[in-house]
């Protein structure tokens, strides 16, 4: 086995996102690994955004995606702090797009060694039981995956 050097965990800011942060930087102190915290924009959200404002000749919609970039960063950094993680060995990052889609390019370009994730269901059966990005991720995911299941390890 191969030692576990990035911890990348993908955050959702659902209510699981807190515990599942904490749980994830006391694993990284565990090993001595560094952290890569990834939010990710669904492109469906900002696609109804666009669809709905496009009547508004007033909307702006570089300025929309921009502070939505920066609140999602900031609310990044406000969970870092929350879990007490290292800011020397932690880092976040924040893409808009498909999630799994995103968290796949992350992987690739960061080559963490380790993901973690909450799993909760929000949409069809399926889903129920995992949660589609989840699902998605645990078909495809290049490196291990941590599937933390919310709803029964932090509702406890």
């Amino acid at each position: 086995m191969s030692h576990i050097h990035t911890i990348m965990v993908a955050v959702d800011f659902s209510k699981y996102s807190l515990p599942m942060a904490q749980y994830a930087t006391q694993l990284a102190n565990d090993l001595g690994a560094d952290l890569l915290m990834v939010n990710v924009i669904n492109q469906r959200d900002i696609d109804a955004v666009q669809s709905i404002m496009a009547t508004y000749a007033t909307f702006q919609f570089d300025q929309f995606i921009n502070e939505r970039l920066r609140e999602r960063h900031e609310e990044l950094n406000k969970l870092i702090q929350s879990c007490h993680a290292d800011p020397g060995t932690t880092r976040s990052i924040v893409r808009i797009g498909i999630p799994y889609q995103k968290l796949l390019e992350v992987i690739d370009e960061e080559t963490p060694d380790l993901l973690i994730m909450a799993t909760k269901g929000r949409t069809d059966l399926a889903d129920v039981v995992m949660g589609s990005c989840a699902r998605a991720m645990y078909r495809r995911s290049p490196i291990p995956m941590l599937s933390i299941r919310g709803d029964k390890f932090f509702d406890q």
